[in-house]
């Protein structure tokens, strides 16, 4: 599930106070569907009245809070091993070209790999998503034929 930034400002106080980062309800929101920010950092969101949205805000964002600093979750039971994330992975194809057409990297700097007919992820931190530089990049996630990517 990814979540929607939209759904989330229907949540919050919609005052845009500018007691938080970034000043506005909408782009609080936006951030809070990236992971950037925390249900907490919105102050009025904190006070009486809102506890209802505040409980359901956090329960939408609680599932991101488990997934990996890049935010990515691989089902590998969901997994076909069909290597769609490593041909187009944009680290993978930089690091080992021969990625692109389908063959088996050498070097294990790549962020996928398919190993025994599953996708694995074996460099998170290679991944252009990975802090500190955290690219909106969700490619891996859009060619996933068994949705056994999703990026929170």
């Amino acid at each position: 599930m990814k979540l929607n930034p939209m759904e989330l400002y229907n949540l919050l106080p919609k005052t845009n106070c500018r007691l938080c980062e970034p000043k506005t309800c909408m782009a609080f929101a936006t951030k809070l569907a990236l992971g950037d920010v925390k249900p907490e950092d919105c102050p009025p969101l904190l006070e009486e009245g809102f506890d209802k949205k505040l409980e359901k805000v956090r329960e939408l964002v609680a599932p991101m809070e488990s997934a990996e600093a890049t935010g990515i979750k691989l089902d590998e039971g969901r997994c076909s091993g069909c290597g769609n994330c490593v041909v187009v992975c944009p680290v993978d194809v930089a690091v080992e070209p021969d990625t692109a057409i389908g063959k088996a990297g050498k070097s294990g700097d790549t962020v996928f790999r398919v190993e025994n007919g599953i996708s694995k992820i074996i460099n998170l931190e290679k991944c252009r998503r990975f802090p500190p530089d955290k690219l909106n990049c969700r490619v891996c996630e859009q060619y996933c034929c068994t949705d056994a990517i999703e990026i929170w």
